[in-house]
């Protein structure tokens, strides 16, 4: 009994895989270089992937993502798919669905 125990011990210590007395496993997530986080009124957060070039932006919900292409705006960047308007002016912006604003006061955060 005595050496069946000692060589499941060693055979558990020996595997290079899975060790239960590890602890959980972290992975440092990097996030894409184009990706700005908002801060906006109310608590809420807007993730947007802007790329270079300004001719789409990609919104990031906790539900959903989604493209928007570029279109016309009184000022600052506007892009759009018909239903959706994100707006920005310098380091603020606003997303607009189906004519209700979902998040207002946004602020770019600084990472």
């Amino acid at each position: 009994m005595k050496r069946a125990l000692v060589f499941a011990c060693v055979g558990l210590a020996g595997c290079g895989g899975w060790n239960p007395w590890a602890g959980p496993q972290e992975e440092r997530i990097t996030a894409p270089a184009d990706l700005v986080t908002f801060q906006c009124d109310g608590g809420k957060r807007l993730m947007v992937r802007m790329p270079q070039g300004g001719k789409s932006v990609t919104v990031m919900l906790p539900e959903r993502q989604f493209r928007l292409d570029a279109a016309p705006a009184a000022s600052g960047a506007g892009f759009s798919n018909g239903r959706t308007t994100f707006l920005t002016k310098g380091d603020e912006a606003s997303l607009e669905e189906g004519g209700a604003l979902l998040f207002a006061g946004c602020k770019a955060v600084v990472r």
